[in-house]
């Protein structure tokens, strides 16, 4: 049987025939696919002569009718922000009702009981699902590992529901015929498929404009076979570690399954703040700490508060873009346990003392007890380029220039004490390395040598990293981001800097010699290899901890244990040399 033919006996199913006429409209294919239609079933055998179902018709209904869902809820909803720090996205409201509720009980009204909730971020707070519903969950303790593959083994006949969609309408069934992927009837810039007339769904290049993904899909046994199998192949490839679980229905340049194509009021998306608001600008969840602060800062309302984006996820942060009043702004929410790691009371003290010095992005609003932040944008610039030696040495004037400064606060950055403190937060979590014991031992030797080259200490940024070097179209040079600023050796900064672009000695060294311009002694030298040795360590346990809190840095966290083990050796090899 083709497509046209399911849709047929779909419609069959649900209502007894009466005429072509009323088939066409119920069903969406013109009258003489109709027709040609019903001659095929009857041939076929699954319709009698009166357009009554067969037993055959019967038997293909129960081998493809609905067995369970599946309800994708792991993730962070980061383009939900600033509404997501509260609530996992699947507890957004509409109209009074939890978007994830709604699925469910949608799903229960036809029959499907069996239900797995992949969940993750902010689990706790869907608990309570279990035993209202008697859903299943299934968690996701890293988020790098795609949420369908750990529900891989309950994939037969089964509905794939991503959390954050509210359909207007029940999208369920108590039958279904064939595999389908759920798109909307309207253009979306961002997708890269679009429906052709035979009901496939087709790859096309990118900008180009497709059909709305809507991500709902139906698979049946034959393509959940086939699934689970790529499931597994595409988690274990560095490739498709970001990707959705719809890469595995590509076939070549198409999905291998059908178009299911929807009206685009009926099921809707909800991926934007701005998404919600105009769905349901009484929702509970539009009044956020974050639109509220904003609303009282710039002395707005929230309807004035638009074209709110997202930025990439920080190490520490979650921040987002906003326009108001025709005039852009960058607001940062603190991520996950950053209340363990950052003294906020110290950041708001290090802004204080540097802002309208032409050092950093100018601060509209601070809170020293929570850490939300408004910031003014800086239109055309782009983050240094640690491979650019230009870039370098713009970027490394600009921090000799504020370290001449000699500029104080009341607070120093402490950094052995903080690896003693960050290793404190691991709690039942052990090192992910077995000879961390050892490393730790080598790196705390190297505090005799470091001690007596420190100097005069100033403040010092302590994660001058190049993506907090901002270079303007105007060769202006800002450096933002000073959650970790204290007082400290100043020459940290440029480890810092060394240890995230993840350079080899040699470029090591080039920095060094651009910082000093040629001039660094090799007492101060082998100091700074110390400090890298030692800051690999202090971020390494940095990882460590976000680690137990579920947030991964892959290769980044490797690379920091590392530099703490490479460069003691390097110092100790150093130091024998120059004996």
């Amino acid at each position: 049987m083709n497509k046209q033919e399911l849709d047929i006996l779909n419609i069959l199913f649900l209502e007894p025939f009466i005429n072509q006429h009323i088939l066409s409209e119920a069903s969406g294919h013109s009258l003489g696919v109709v027709n040609k239609s019903l001659k095929a079933l009857i041939k076929e055998g699954f319709l009698d002569d009166t357009i009554r179902f067969t037993k055959k018709a019967s038997q293909e209904f129960q081998s493809k009718a609905p067995k369970n869902a599946i309800i994708l809820a792991a993730g962070f909803g980061m383009r939900m922000i600033p509404i997501n720090t509260k609530i996992p996205k699947a507890l957004l409201e509409v109209n009074g009702e939890p978007l994830i509720e709604r699925i469910i009980k949608q799903l229960h009204e036809v029959d499907i009981k069996e239900i797995y909730i992949v969940v993750g971020f902010m689990k706790e707070k869907l608990e309570y699902l279990i035993n209202k519903f008697h859903v299943k969950f299934i968690i996701n303790k890293e988020y790098e590992t795609h949420s369908l593959n750990l529900a891989a083994d309950h994939l037969s006949n089964t509905y794939i529901i991503p959390c954050d969609i509210y359909c207007d309408k029940n999208p369920f069934r108590r039958q279904e015929l064939y595999s389908w992927y759920m798109i909307g009837d309207i253009v979306d810039n961002e997708s890269n498929v679009r429906v052709n007339r035979q009901e496939e769904l087709k790859m096309i290049p990118k900008k180009q404009g497709g059909n709305t993904m809507i991500g709902i899909a139906y698979l049946i046994e034959e393509q959940s076979s086939m699934i689970k199998k790529r499931l597994q192949e595409y988690d274990q490839q560095e490739k498709y570690r970001n990707a959705f679980w719809e890469e595995t229905l590509y076939e070549k340049d198409r999905m291998m399954i059908q178009a299911r194509v929807v009206h685009a009021t009926d099921v809707v998306e909800i991926n934007t703040y701005e998404q919600l608001r105009e769905l349901d600008e009484e929702s509970n969840q539009l009044k956020s700490d974050a639109i509220s602060i904003i609303t009282k800062t710039l002395h707005t309302i929230s309807s004035k508060i638009v074209d709110i984006t997202v930025l990439k996820k920080g190490m520490t942060n979650r921040s987002f873009l906003f326009m108001c009043k025709n005039k852009k702004y960058i607001m940062r929410i603190p991520g996950e346990g950053t209340d363990q790691l950052i003294n906020r009371e110290e950041e708001a003290a290090v802004y204080t003392v540097i802002n309208r010095k032409g050092i950093c992005d100018d601060i509209i609003y601070i809170n020293p007890k929570n850490g939300y932040k408004i910031t003014e944008f800086i239109y055309d610039a782009r983050v240094c380029n640690a491979n650019n030696v230009d870039d370098l040495k713009l970027c490394m004037k600009k921090l000799r220039e504020f370290h001449q400064l000699k500029l104080v606060v009341p607070h120093e950055f402490h950094i052995f004490e903080k690896i003693e403190f960050y290793e404190s937060l691991w709690s039942d979590f052990p090192s992910l390395y077995k000879d961390y014991k050892r490393t730790k031992e080598n790196v705390f030797s190297l505090k005799k040598y470091i001690d007596p080259y420190i100097g005069e200490k100033c403040l010092t940024h302590m994660d001058a990293v190049p993506d907090n070097f901002l270079l303007t179209n105007q060769g202006d040079v800002k450096l933002i981001d000073w959650e970790y600023a204290g007082m400290q050796d100043p020459h940290v900064d440029i480890a810092m800097f060394c240890i995230y672009s993840l350079y080899n000695k040699q470029q090591v060294d080039q920095l060094i010699d651009i910082y000093f311009e040629g001039t660094c002694p090799y007492e101060i030298r082998i100091k700074i290899y110390s400090y890298i040795a030692v800051c690999g360590l202090l971020w390494s346990n940095w990882c460590e901890y976000k680690r137990s809190l579920g947030v991964t840095f892959g290769k980044y966290a490797f690379c920091q244990y590392q530099y703490a083990k490479d460069y003691y050796k390097i110092v100790r090899e150093g130091l024998e040399k120059h004996e």
